[in-house]
């Protein structure tokens, strides 16, 4: 499994609620067959001193404890799922959809609830070994294990205590920003090597023969790109892979992602060739029923804006949270501008261009940051501020002339729509200074150039 597929696999599994609680299930069932075992082997042989720090009761109360502790349990993990699903609700429309994998990632969550569901289920495993004394059989109470369910269900209820103080934490619009903001400098970070090419620039040269397209085989969002195993698909097959899509575009299964065609001015690929290379492209690209951010550069930018845009919308009316949004758009953009964004290429050991992978660019980031709460924050110069006020702090951080002009452009843009409006002299007055401090953030530059 490639390292791409890994991490994609690695993702699912952490984004998930299931995984955690059914191993912890397992564990618990295999403890609660063990433990009983444990006990008739060394119950006897106890000192007096562990003796009587274990439990001392008959087999009807070992039942009766067991059974409070299964009941008991079950009921507070329905509670916690309860609270999970109303927690997950509330983000969806309060904020965006997009942020549910955020609390499904969630470990304390799933730790939770795997500890109440391990509980109950050990407490259910040993109470199947409670004997009483009917003749035949002596009565057996396994200690240990009566006592070791004791401690599950002490910390059970300090979990639960926790788990309140941590859901209320979670559901703070500042701490669902901090964790988008901080997966996605973690995407930065392992993807955007600064060494590798690319300047946001199409530079395709055109291709020596026709190209031969390349269809996807399923639709989807394009979520992961085995970039080493493209790499050697085309090297072997001694062609140029040219990818039009990039992660976190949706594919249409039988619509073309790219196309490839031989390297130099070799001879055309014959049909089964093409057939191989398809199948080897097809292996290295993963698609999902949702945008994920394993490999995505935008999606975490995709998530603060609709976070900004819902928080505008008519039926929510919360500009504050929109602020607080487009202030972690902010703070994204200037850790991205130290990135090399943009089309990546990837050349073999001999340093031939095997491959060109599409990317974002850093002005299309910049563009999805402010097109969308531009226009619905329009009639409101609090946020039209923020957006000034986000343009200088991105302004300061770049000295890139692409950066640069981007940023002039969606000044102009952000101006019109201000002119547009029917603001108070104040008002457009704290505007009209913003705008002068981008251009005086935009001039410093290149005074110092």
């Amino acid at each position: 499994m490639g390292g791409s597929r890994r991490r994609l696999f690695a993702d699912a599994v952490h984004t998930r609620l299931w995984p955690i609680p059914a191993a912890a299930v397992t564990a618990a069932l295999i403890a609660g067959i063990l433990l009983p075992e444990l006990d008739a082997v060394i119950d006897d042989t106890l000192p007096p001193t562990a003796a009587n720090l274990l439990f001392g009761g008959s087999a009807d109360a070992g039942r009766e404890v067991l059974g409070v502790i299964a009941s008991s349990l079950i009921t507070v993990t329905a509670l916690t799922f309860s609270l999970t699903l109303v927690t997950l609700q509330l983000a969806s429309s309060q904020y965006t959809p997009r942020l549910l994998r955020t609390f499904a990632a969630d470990r304390f969550v799933q730790r939770t609830l795997a500890l109440f569901l391990a509980t109950f289920v050990y407490a259910l495993t040993v109470l199947r070994t409670v004997r009483s004394d009917s003749g035949d059989d002596p009565a057996f109470v396994p200690r240990i294990a009566v006592t070791f369910a004791f401690v599950l269900t002490m910390l059970s209820v300090l979990a639960l205590v926790l788990f309140l103080a941590h859901l209320v934490r979670q559901i703070r619009i500042e701490t669902m920003l901090h964790h988008v903001h901080t997966d996605s400098v973690d995407v930065a970070r392992r993807f955007l090597d600064p060494r590798r090419t690319g300047d946001g620039r199409d530079t395709r040269p055109p291709p020596p023969t026709p190209p031969h397209p390349l269809e996807s085989a399923a639709s989807g969002f394009l979520v992961s790109i085995d970039e080493q195993a493209l790499l050697r698909a085309a090297t072997e097959a001694g062609v140029v892979i040219w990818m039009d899509r990039a992660v976190g575009d949706f594919l249409v299964a039988g619509t073309p992602i790219g196309d490839c065609h031989p390297a130099g001015r070799g001879d055309p690929l014959d049909p089964q060739s093409m057939d191989a290379l398809r199948e080897q492209v097809t292996r290295s690209l993963g698609t999902g029923l949702e945008r994920t951010a394993t490999q995505d550069i935008g999606y975490g930018l995709r998530q603060l804006v609709d976070v900004a845009i819902r928080a505008l919308s008519p039926g929510i009316n919360d500009p504050t949270t929109a602020i607080h949004a487009l202030s972690s758009c902010s703070s994204l953009l200037c850790e991205l501008s130290g990135y090399q964004l943009g089309p990546v290429t990837l050349d073999d050991d001999a340093g031939i261009t095997r491959v060109r992978l599409q990317r974002p660019t850093w002005p299309e980031l910049l563009d999805l940051v402010c097109s969308q709460p531009r226009r619905y924050g329009a009639q409101d110069p609090v946020v039209l501020g923020r957006l000034l006020s986000l343009l200088r702090d991105v302004a300061w951080r770049t000295e890139d002339p692409h950066h640069t002009r981007a940023i002039t452009d969606q000044l102009g843009r952000l101006e019109r729509t201000a002119s547009e409006q029917n603001f108070d002299a104040a008002e457009r007055g704290e505007l009209d200074t913003l705008a002068e401090h981008v251009r005086a953030a935009l001039e410093q530059h290149w005074t110092h150039k």
